[in-house]
Order: C-alpha cells, then structure tokens, then sequence
C-alpha cells in the first residue's frame, strides 16, 4: 500500500492541498463502494464519503505512517458509518451501488452468455438475498465481513481499521458468517 507523506515541501512552504487531491483521486471510488457497502444508502453513502476525507484532511497531522493511508481511510469510514448508525439508531436500507468501478466485486460471478435462463434468474435470486442478509447485520459485523471477504483485507488490516485485536476480528467475521448462514439457509433449502 502507499506511504507516501501527505504533506510535501515545495520550495520552503507545505504543500498539503496537492497531495490531498492526490490522495482523494485516488481512493474516493474504493471508500465509496466501502461506504455504500456498509449504509446501503446512495445520499448517505455520498455525504460520509465527503465527511472521510474532510476528517482526514484535519487529521493529516496525526498520521503516523506505520499503516497503509487505505487502513487509514478504511478507518475512518468504518468510525463515520457506526457514529451514524448510532445517532439515528436506524436500520439500512439496500440498494445496488450503481456506476462504481470496484461493483463487480460486489456481484456473485454471473453465468456465461449460453447459460440457462432460468440459471441467470436464480442467480439473481440469491445475489439480492445475500446483498439483504449482509445488510441486516449489525454494522460492526458488516464492516469486518465487507472489509475481510469483499474488499480483500488481511485481518491484520481489517484489525487496524476497525480498531480492535486481530482475534476480535476473527471472532466477529465467524459471528458475522454464522448468521448469514442462518438467514440464508431458508432460502438455500427451498431452492437447492
């Protein structure tokens, strides 16, 4: 991952606004979908999307470059979204996160062109009950199974994100597995 600084020198004087657009441009398209994943909820999505980098561009000061500036990000979204879950004491709403380039990884892998029709419409099926069963779980679970399985972080990785030990993040992604299981399972057993 990047350790760039986030503040650089330019003949005698600071020159944070060019590094911060940098570090904007590029993981606003990642911490969006992350966002997304864990709000389900565009509007929201896009105002704590606006809200992490203005956290981070006050907090540039306090980096310490012993993470990966996309820990750092991760981190602060994850902070943002519980913060707002807690406030408003409400339960996300799903919908597909449009017109964002990491949303493949979002989707189940999809049947090729001579597939069944009736194979593509299952498949469908079980993608919006997934996305449904995900964004049922309490956010702190979401997040360690949004941040582990979908985004591909290391636990290590995932334990700097969300500010907690490694085993913590263990124990959250098996609880977080188990109760998928456990709301997909009707839906398994009807249609396997």
């Amino acid at each position: 991952m990047i350790a760039a600084p986030l503040v650089t020198v330019e003949r005698g004087r600071i020159s944070v606004q060019r590094t911060f657009e940098e570090l904007v441009r590029e993981h606003k398209n990642r911490i969006y979908t992350y966002v997304c994943r864990l709000t389900n909820d565009h509007p929201d999505a896009e105002d704590l999307t606006q809200d992490v980098f203005l956290r981070a561009y006050q907090s540039m000061h306090a980096f310490r470059h012993d993470a990966a500036v996309d820990t750092w990000l991760y981190r602060i979204a994850t902070n943002l979204v519980i913060d707002r879950f807690r406030r408003e004491r409400r339960a996300p709403q799903w919908v597909r996160v449009a017109g964002v380039e990491d949303e493949a990884e979002w989707d189940l892998p999809t049947p090729g062109r001579e597939s069944d029709p009736q194979e593509t419409l299952q498949l469908g099926e079980l993608q919006r009950h997934v996305r449904r069963a995900i964004a049922s779980l309490p956010p702190k679970l979401r997040a360690v199974v949004v941040l582990h399985d979908m985004e591909g972080l290391a636990y290590e990785e995932v334990a700097q994100t969300v500010g907690c030990p490694v085993g913590t993040v263990k124990s959250r992604l098996f609880n977080a597995r188990l109760l998928l299981r456990r709301k997909l399972q009707h839906y398994m057993e009807t249609t396997g």
